[in-house]
């Protein structure tokens, strides 16, 4: 078991008024914290990675293989491996959790 509290973890500053935080990791998982300002792009991609998103505060729209659906505080969302996906925030202080199988080995270079 590990245990890593946030005030111990940093912020990513990836420009454009987005921030990744990785959670914490182990296994084949990983739980990162997406954090927006109002207008942010997390731009359209694709990646190998099973995904799961839960969007604990604010709001925008999420697109996923072309379709946009609204989402706010408390929706959910399921990326298969390779679908391509992006979010616009509606709001300041939008964050998404996701968690991502096996880790996104990527993030800890970046």
């Amino acid at each position: 078991m590990m245990i890593i509290k946030r005030d111990d973890t940093e912020a990513k500053d990836l420009g454009e008024g987005v921030t990744r935080r990785i959670l914490n990791r182990g296994g084949s998982l990983m739980i990162v914290e997406f954090c927006f300002k109002k207008g942010a792009i997390g731009a359209l991609h694709s990646h190998p990675h099973e995904q799961i998103g839960c969007i604990t505060s604010g709001s925008g729209v999420f697109t996923i293989d072309g379709k946009e659906t609204e989402i706010k505080t408390g929706d959910s969302m399921y990326m298969p491996p390779n679908a391509i996906h992006g979010f616009v925030s509606h709001e300041d202080n939008t964050v998404i959790i996701d968690i991502f199988t096996p880790q996104r080995e990527d993030f800890l270079d970046a």
